[in-house]
């Protein structure tokens, strides 16, 4: 059962064109592209009972911890396949666990999607909630200098000067 999952996550990937290397056999890194997040790095590792989904969303927040893990947890009641997880660090991550038999090209592509959706989606919410005091002085910093402000129009409506 273990050789056919990574057959059937390789084949998704290949037939998807994704960008992805076997770092070891049954071991794949995929990079999806996204909008907000312009590219979410998964890990798919086959075990010998399940296959592993695994990733980085971003890193621990500088401030409003609370509101965010909160946040975060919420949203885990209503996503499939994955959930947000926090690591020692208080980085933020996608993790989950799909049983061998359940792998099939169908629920491959369908665990990314959910991956690329929610990883996508939640941040620019993460960061406007966890790093906002950054971002501001990002935006003020680049006004001051007259340089382009553009790699923050996402955040322009609580952004623009006071």
């Amino acid at each position: 059962m273990r050789v056919s999952a990574a057959d059937v996550i390789r084949q998704v990937l290949t037939e998807n064109d994704l960008d992805f290397t076997e770092t070891t056999p049954g071991a794949f890194a995929v990079d999806l592209p996204g909008e907000r997040k312009l590219k979410t790095t998964v890990m798919l590792t086959v075990g010998s009972q399940a296959v592993h989904v695994h990733a980085f969303v971003a890193r621990r927040p500088d401030e409003n911890h609370e509101a965010v893990y909160r946040w975060l947890l919420e949203r885990n009641l209503k996503m499939y396949g994955v959930a947000f997880a926090v690591d020692h660090l208080g980085d933020i991550h996608l993790d989950g666990r799909v049983p061998l038999h359940a792998i099939t090209p169908v629920e491959v592509d369908r665990l990314l999607g959910a991956v690329l959706e929610y990883a996508d989606s939640s941040f620019n919410t993460i960061l406007e909630l966890g790093f906002a005091s950054s971002i501001r002085k990002e935006y003020e910093w680049r006004l001051s200098r007259g340089e382009s402000t553009r790699n923050l129009d996402a955040f322009m409506g609580w952004l623009e000067p006071r």
